[in-house]
């Protein structure tokens, strides 16, 4: 039988209540809360930047074959730099980074991806690796200059079976599909990526969606953006979807903003559990704030700000079971449908007609529990 318990009490089973809240600053986790990927392995050895093995930076050569030769240069680990410059990359070949390396981008260097007419591409690929880190730069895909017309498969970064990776402090556009992929590789059972860290990102304006999570066990995304997803479905900020392809579980999502997408902010579907998504906020989204469907299991979500998207700001939906949402601030949803002041609603039935923009628990689902909740005008 489902439990849903509720506080302060309701007229129904679920709570709306309205109050407003302003943003918590940014939170940075000690080391020892952290995967491994994010304080336990820091690149030694060789240091080679990219422009001694012939990248020009000059935004008109193609720089991926000097790219790679510093990367191969390193058969046992080491740092990889790039500095200033926009460097041309073919993202029909990537750079495909190797383990033990960290690829140490200056603030100002970009890698911008040649057009292409291919459904699948990836400026930066981290398959079957370990101990990677990329961090700092701007990576710019080829969404407005893409030659083809179908698929959602081009990558700025694609994670795939790797373990103990760590991405920081870049900033990721443009892309004609997912601005960063993480999962397994394998059609069923795949092998997962375990202990991957995302701090301080932002993915903005990619085709398809911000961050897409396959089957991984242990990510954290954390002081990160995911924003203005627009052109192919689902367009969400971000969207775990391990789907029948394996198992995604162990996931922190930790004071990111999550805004302006097309789709909805943040999707949950199934083969999912222990998901804990706090300290976030999900504002402007074309469909719903947050939305849980088909069977995840054990989802936490506390003290985040749903506000000013299209549809309700958060659902729990379809088979979800096991839930726990605490102190969220709920306010102005259902924004693309008509609204009434809640203050000018007297009569229960009113009421919750109005709430239920806000919030949504549907019958299937079980085992949800909600409270503190706060909701304002």
């Amino acid at each position: 039988m489902s439990k849903r318990s509720f506080t302060p009490a309701s007229t129904t089973r679920r709570d709306f209540l309205r109050q407003s809240l302003l943003l918590l600053p940014p939170l940075v986790l000690p080391a020892s809360l952290l995967p491994r990927a994010a304080w336990g392995w820091q690149s030694t050895g060789t240091v080679i930047n990219v422009r001694d093995k012939g990248a020009k930076g000059d935004g008109v050569h193609d720089d991926t074959s000097a790219f790679q030769a510093a990367v191969d240069a390193l058969p046992g680990g080491g740092t990889v730099t790039v500095p200033s410059g926009n460097y041309i990359i073919d993202a029909m070949r990537a750079v495909n980074l190797r383990s033990n390396m960290l690829l140490q981008l200056a603030p100002d260097a970009t890698l911008t991806a040649i057009p292409n007419n291919s459904p699948r591409s990836h400026v930066i690929k981290v398959w079957s690796a370990n101990n990677v880190r990329i961090t700092g730069g701007r990576i710019v895909g080829e969404r407005g200059n893409h030659t083809g017309a179908g698929g959602e498969w081009g990558y700025g970064i694609n994670i795939q079976a790797s373990n103990h990776v760590h991405v920081s402090d870049i900033h990721i556009s443009e892309c004609w599909g997912d601005g960063i992929w993480i999962g397994g590789i394998g059609h069923f059972n795949a092998v997962p990526s375990r202990d991957v860290v995302i701090d301080n990102v932002t993915s903005t304006h990619n085709r398809r969606q911000g961050l897409s999570i396959g089957p991984v066990d242990g990510v954290v995304i954390m002081n990160s953006t995911f924003s203005g997803s627009d052109g192919t479905k689902p367009m969400s900020g971000i969207d775990i979807e391990p789907q029948a392809q394996g198992l995604a579980r162990n996931i922190t999502i930790d004071h990111c903003m999550i805004s302006g997408n097309q789709g909805t902010g943040m999707e949950i579907h199934y083969n999912v559990s222990g998901v804990t998504i706090k300290n976030c906020t999900f504002q402007n989204n074309q469909g719903y704030g947050l939305l849980t469907v088909d069977s995840p299991s054990g989802i936490t979500i506390t003290d985040n700000v749903f506000t000013g998207n299209g549809l309700v700001g958060l659902v729990i939906a379809g088979q979800t079971t096991h839930v726990k949402a605490t102190g969220n601030t709920m306010t102005g949803n259902s924004a693309r449908y008509a609204r009434r002041v809640v203050s000018a609603l007297t009569s229960p039935s009113a009421i919750a007609d109005a709430q239920k923009r806000e919030l949504r628990v549907d019958p299937g689902t079980s085992d949800v529990t909600i409270t503190g909740s706060k909701f304002s005008q």
